[in-house]
């Protein structure tokens, strides 16, 4: 190892968890907030123009959630592998996860992008289109299909960054995209009257210069790993090796998309008001989230590097201070949202229908979203350290496997409401479980390094 990299392996390695969690953590917390807080921008604006223009900002919202879902699956995929192979010191052998993800997640992304031009309208009525939102969301959508190369790539090498523990770079390429898409969004929905296509131009041009800031690092050997042609892999195993350890980010993001379209086409049955109001909550619950998960995000090259290199027991106290430090966070945000919820709304909408049935839904969330660190620190520990089976069970359990049946069974018995409760009851049981398949793991790994080193 060469002076920069045996620095990064001190730094991952002896620094104490919970400095280095929050210093790693905190840079990836400030892009996820740009990052949500332009998704809400384009909400907030797109609201302005008409209820059915907000509702497709939710349809669409299921379509970049499926982007996002390969990019996360290739990205924490390769992620996970390079950084437990740099805490072994095996820097050659991740440069190959590096290039393959990023060449994987360009082809997926140009794939996406053809079918979705191809069949605009059967996509839309998939993710959950009404026949009066119809127009909208295939008008943003096709915006959104353009970047799709940009947000899968992007997200791979946002990943891959914060895995080598290099998140100041992460933040530098998502905040500017972010900020970009906020100033552009004005200009372009009302300045230059284009409407909602004014909302979807600005995403796609944000999203491709995000992703150039996010390749600059690798392009000008500020990271350890590198971005070559020759690097991509000849090996299945390799391949599978990505998609596997990365199939539970796929689950996540892509159950989530699959969770968003049910609840719009469930919606719907109460008109476009409640889809508009369903799209707001659920825009305003991803930002609270983000301060959470962005801290969670920098747990995960700490407990990657650190298992790779050995040190089993920073794994556990990294995975304690990050769950204990979201659930304080969350806590404590979920309050005042709850108490201010129809204020929130209303910066939104100020119907009277859509003000209705967004606080009802919003206090719903606020009243257990606190838990949901639990369930994303469960899943992020055994995906980073290469335990596919249970990172796959509890992200299927965070993101679909039970709040998509309640969906569609709780509102034939309480309306509306049924709609509303069905994320935070799967919040509250994945919460219950993944905490019980921690202890167990925590032991096991107790048992096995009591083995190795008997008293």
């Amino acid at each position: 190892m060469n002076d920069a990299e045996s620095r990064q392996y001190k730094k991952m390695t002896e620094t104490p968890v919970g400095r280095l969690v929050l210093g790693l953590g905190l840079p990836t917390t400030l892009s996820m907030l740009i990052t949500n807080i332009y998704n809400m921008a384009d909400t907030f604006y797109v609201s302005k123009i008409s209820i059915t223009a907000s509702g497709a900002t939710g349809i669409v919202f299921a379509l970049m959630a499926v982007l996002q879902a390969f990019g996360f699956m290739f990205g924490h995929g390769a992620g996970s592998n390079i950084s437990r192979l740099l805490g072994a010191k095996k820097v050659e052998q991740a440069k190959i996860f590096t290039s393959t993800s990023v060449f994987l997640a360009l082809v997926t992304g140009v794939l996406i992008g053809i079918l979705g031009r191809l069949f605009p309208v059967p996509l839309m009525r998939l993710l959950g289109s009404t026949d009066t939102i119809l127009e909208e969301a295939r008008i943003y959508g096709s915006f959104i299909l353009i970047s799709g190369p940009a947000m899968t790539v992007g997200c791979v090498l946002n990943n891959i960054l914060r895995y080598e523990g290099e998140a100041s770079y992460a933040m530098a390429g998502l905040c500017a995209g972010g900020i970009l898409n906020m100033l552009l969004d004005p200009v372009l929905i009302f300045h230059c009257g284009m409407g909602i296509a004014g909302a979807g131009l600005s995403t796609a041009v944000s999203q491709y210069i995000s992703t150039a800031i996010l390749l600059f690092p690798f392009l000008k050997g500020k990271t350890v790993t590198k971005i070559h042609l020759r690097c991509i892999t000849k090996e299945r195993s390799d391949i599978v090796n990505i998609i596997l350890t990365g199939l539970p980010s796929l689950a996540r993001q892509g159950l989530n998309s699959v969770s968003t379209a049910v609840m719009n086409l469930q919606a719907a049955v109460y008109g476009d008001a409640a889809v508009a109001a369903m799209s707001i909550v659920g825009r305003c619950g991803n930002l609270l989230f983000s301060f959470a998960l962005g801290i969670a995000q920098g747990f995960q090259p700490v407990c990657a590097f650190n298992y790779g290199a050995g040190k089993k027991d920073r794994v556990q106290k990294a995975s304690w201070f990050t769950m204990l430090f979201g659930i304080g966070i969350m806590g404590a945000l979920c309050v005042i949202c709850d108490i201010f919820a129809p204020d929130i709304i209303t910066l939104f909408r100020e119907e009277e229908s859509v003000l209705a049935a967004g606080t009802g839904a919003f206090r719903w969330m606020c009243r257990t979203l606190f838990v949901l660190p639990v369930s994303a620190v469960g899943s992020m520990l055994f995906q980073s350290i290469g335990k596919k089976g249970r990172a796959l069970f509890i992200a299927l359990l965070q993101s679909g496997m039970v709040s998509v049946p309640l969906m569609l069974v709780l509102p034939n018995y309480f309306g509306i409401a049924g709609i509303w409760a069905a994320q935070p009851v799967a919040y509250l049981a994945a919460g219950g479980v993944t905490l019980f398949v921690m202890l167990s793991f925590f032991q096991e790994m107790k048992q096995e390094t009591e083995e190795k080193h008997p008293e």
